[in-house]
Order: C-alpha cells, then sequence, then structure tokens
C-alpha cells in the first residue's frame, strides 16, 4: 500500500482499521451491513493498489471514500463530506444535499 501524505505535508502508514472506523462513524446509527462495509473498503484498497503510486496524498482516500459512502448509505455520504471538506457556510451544506437528493416530479392535479 501507498504511504498516505497528510494535509499537514506528514508522511504515514495506510491503515485499514483507520478508515473502517472513519467510514463507520460517518455510518453510525446507518442500516448499512458489515458485508457491504467490507466490499466498499476492497474497492477502495483496490483502488490504491492499482494506482501504483508509492505515495498518495489523504485527499484522494478521502475522495474515494466519499464515492463509496455515496453508493452506501446518502446520509452517512452527507455526514462524511461535512467533515471532510470543512463547510464554511449553510449554501455548501445545501450543495451536498442537492447532489445526493433525488429529482421529485411535480404531481399533476386529479381531473374530476
Amino acid at each position: 500500500m501507498p504511504t498516505i501524505i497528510k494535509r499537514g505535508g506528514g508522511r504515514a502508514d495506510y491503515d485499514r482499521d483507520k478508515l473502517r472506523a472513519s467510514m463507520q462513524l460517518s455510518m453510525r446509527k446507518r442500516p448499512v451491513p458489515r458485508e457491504a462495509v467490507d466490499e466498499a473498503i476492497a474497492r477502495i484498497e483496490d483502488k490504491l493498489l492499482s494506482s501504483a503510486q508509492r505515495e498518495l496524498k489523504s485527499e484522494k482516500i478521502g475522495e474515494l471514500v466519499m464515492r463509496e459512502l455515496k453508493r452506501l448509505d446518502k446520509v452517512a455520504y452527507i455526514r462524511f463530506a461535512s467533515v471532510y471538506r470543512s463547510f464554511e457556510d449553510v449554501d455548501e451544506f445545501a450543495e451536498v444535499v442537492r447532489e445526493v437528493r433525488p429529482v421529485r416530479t411535480a404531481k399533476r392535479p386529479k381531473r374530476r
């Protein structure tokens, strides 16, 4: 696995447990099966390995996590994104909510 370059410039070994803990924190009290989380982590690790890079910025892992959470659970995705992206205002938060909110079609009035 590549070495992780943190936002502050420090380096750390990849830690699967830290990745799992971060994902599980955002999925707290959400109905996501453990198997689905394991599969998401496996996909993230496959992408890390296939990148063939010796070092990778932590932001890249964050983006991979957000992509997987978006597939698993929209609420978990928003929770993670709100911390990861460090929203500055409500508008940034609302944009992420709009991103995952399903498009609703307008109801037609009933004919009599």
